[in-house]
Parts: C-alpha cells; structure tokens; sequence
C-alpha cells in the first residue's frame, strides 16, 4: 500500500513537473526521442528485412545437409573451383545406397532442377523452374499446398506424369478456373495436375519461388532431361534432427558412407562437399549483427544528449522544490522516498521521450518500401522501453540522490 501511495505520488509530481514547463520539457525529451526512433527504427528495418531475406532462402530448407560438388564455405582468394569442378555429381545410386545405411536422418531425398515452359491451351509460362523429386522431398523441405495433394509412393515409382504447381503458374495457365485434374504440357508431355503450392509473393531478390515452381516424380524429370555428369546435377540432401548434436552426428555419417561408395582410401581427401543450408543464413545474420551495431552506435548519440536533457530538467526540479523536500523531510519523509519520487520522475520522462519514439516507428511501419513489410516486434518495443527507462535511472540518480540528502532545516529556509 505504501509502495502504491509513493508511486503515485511521484507520479503527480512528475506530471506538474511536465505540466509547469511544456516547452522546455518537450525539448529537452527530444533527444531521446529521436534516439529511441532511430534505434528501434534501424531494429525494426533489419529484423523486417532479415526476415525477408531469410524467407527467400527457404527452399534450402532447415536442418537439411546437402551433397554438392561445390562447397557454400571458402574465401574467395584461395577458391579452388577447378580441383571442385572435376568432381563427379551425386547419382541416383549413391542415394539409394545413402538411404539404406543413414541412420542419423529424418529422411533423405534427391533432386534435379531445370528451367522449362508451361503451356495449356494458348497460354503460357516461361521460366518455370521444374524439379524432378523423390517421395521423401516432403519430409526434407517443406510442401505448404494451398489445395490438392501431394504424390503417393507409387506414383513416385511408376514416374507417373503429375505436377504440382505454383500459384502465379496455375493463375497464368487457368485464370479464374479451378486447376486440380486439368492438364499442362511441359516439353511436348502432358501433366496433370494435382495440387497448387500456397502463394509466397514476391521477395527481395529474383530467388527461386514456390509461386514459380513445378514438382514432377523424379523419373519423369529424367524422361526429359539428362542428368549427370555433363548434364542437370542431382542434389542429395537429408533432414537433420534439430539440435547441432544431431547435425554433427548426421555429418560424420553422410561423410562415412559417401566415401565409402565412391572408394575412396584413407588417405584420399574427398571429392564432394556437405553443405549446411544453415551457413547462408548465419552469413546472412551476421551481416545484419553489423547493421544494428551502426544502428545503436546512431541512435546512441542521440540518447544521450536526451540523458543530459532529463539530468538538466531533474537538477531544475531539485532547485525548485528544495522548500518542498525540506518539509516533507521535517514531516517524516524517509530519504528512500525523495530518492525513489525524484528517479521515477526521471524514468516517467525518459518513458515519455522513448514511447513518442517508438509510436513514431510504429506509424513508420504502415509504410509498404516495396515488396519489404515492415514489422515492428514486441521484442523491439520491449527494447526501447527498457533503454528509455535504464536512461531515466542514469539521468536521475544524481539529480535524486542529492535531493535525498538535503538537509530539512537548510531546504526549509530557501526560497
């Protein structure tokens, strides 16, 4: 109850401390204000713009190791790409063979793309990428169908002539009509299709998109186009669990055994490469970690010329209400309480300067930059809020302690 009484009384100060000079007070909360703005500003751009980013690598997919004769790894000065080049491209056997012995995976799948053409009718899609799949595709990367279905094993099998596709493809070919059971043509051969993926939109960069894709069984990619060596590459790829343990584990194992079914000795070094997909977006991350550090170093200096403004406006409140401190203290007033009312009038304006910073970059998220939106996350308020209150405690603990230690009879007498 005590507790309650001061803070509200503190309160009541704090609003005649806001109320008794607007002006000065308005300018000297600007600077946090502005700072706050800023950081949370440059937070909010780089988490929205991460996460666009981000999204736009995901069909790499998540906890996924992939067999690849290149490697998503090395400095661009010492890039051997001629030793990696003449590496031989994973096969249909070595998965098969993967399959049989990897016990530290969810599921192993493989894969080729290519770029084709879809018609239907007079209608067509260029630049469509086709990508021939295995069953277990769905339980390495994810399959989000807004309506239809996915392949059956025997379907897969038999290299039956189904699809599924995107949106903006099914739009292109079918507009304004339901799609599932209709037929496109890809290369001369007919497809059915059998599902539609959920719309994506459009990213940031010109990545492959699920709006822009088509799924066939793999041996149907096959019919139509050479894979190989001196043909589309194959990708072989296995879904992790989700700790890094289980990552490290399904490593040292997809190592063992790849060596094994391509011969190689001891002491031969190997001719492929396993590549995390959790490497680009840690590159990703961290160029990002750098982004917010210059965000907190600009918003930095503007917090704390607002920290000197809410010192200065505290120490003119001490001086004019010295007369007041000395009564309270001469009427019981502990220390504690003049310290706690002065810091939480400090905090209380600091709150003020910082939520006026952050409704600011709220207001600033209804902005479209493109296909770019704007989030402003809980996170980032939270943040805000506790860097406008750590300056508030910052700017006010000196102002409030010599407050509290005034002495009543001397604080009495000035006028």
């Amino acid at each position: 109850m005590l507790f309650l009484q001061l803070t509200w009384e503190s309160f009541r100060f704090a609003a005649n401390a806001l109320s008794s000079n607007l002006t000065r007070t308005i300018l000297s909360l600007l600077g946090v204000t502005v700072g706050i703005f800023a950081i949370i500003a440059v937070f909010t751009l780089v988490d929205s713009l991460e996460n666009n980013i981000k999204s736009s690598f995901s069909f790499l997919g998540t906890n996924v190791m992939r067999v690849d004769r290149f490697p998503f790894a090395s400095g661009p000065q010492d890039y051997p790409w001629w030793k990696y080049f003449r590496r031989p491209p994973g096969t249909m056997a070595e998965y098969k063979f993967m399959q049989e012995r990897l016990k530290s995976a969810e599921a192993v799948t493989i894969s080729a793309s290519a770029t084709a053409t879809a018609q239907a009718g007079s209608n067509a899609f260029q630049g469509m990428q086709l990508t021939g799949v295995a069953y277990t595709y769905q339980d390495v990367y994810e399959v989000a169908l807004e309506e239809g279905r996915y392949f059956s094993e025997m379907e897969i099998n038999a290299s039956r002539n189904l699809a599924i596709i995107g949106k903006t493809i099914a739009n292109t070919l079918y507009p304004n009509q339901p799609i599932i059971g209709k037929e496109i043509k890809i290369k001369g051969m007919k497809y059915v299709v059998i599902g539609v993926f959920e719309e994506e939109g459009e990213g940031l960069f010109d990545l492959p998109s699920k709006d822009e894709a088509c799924l066939i069984p793999y041996g149907s990619f096959t019919k139509m186009f050479y894979t190989g060596r001196n043909g589309i590459e194959p990708t072989i790829a296995a879904k992790g669990k989700e700790d890094d343990i289980g990552l490290v584990a399904l490593e040292n194992e997809m190592m063992g055994i790849m060596r094994a079914k391509r011969g190689l000795k001891p002491t031969e070094e190997d001719n492929f490469s396993l590549n995390k997909t959790e490497f680009i977006q840690n590159a990703i991350g961290s160029i990002f970690d750098v982004i917010s550090a210059a965000g907190w170093v600009i918003g930095g200096f503007s917090i704390l010329v607002g920290g000197f403004g809410i010192a200065n406006i505290m120490f003119v409140s001490v001086r004019e209400r010295t007369n007041i401190i000395g009564i309270q203290k001469s009427l019981g007033a502990r220390n504690y309480f003049i310290l706690f009312q002065f810091l939480f009038e400090a905090v209380f304006l600091s709150l003020i300067g910082g939520g006026t910073g952050i409704l600011l970059v709220y207001f600033l998220s209804f902005m479209q930059l493109g296909s770019l939106e704007l989030v402003l996350s809980f996170k980032n308020i939270m943040l805000g809020l506790g860097v406008s209150s750590i300056i508030g405690v910052v700017s006010g603990i000196i102002p409030a302690t010599l407050a509290a230690r005034l002495d009543p009879v001397e604080a009495i007498r000035t006028a």
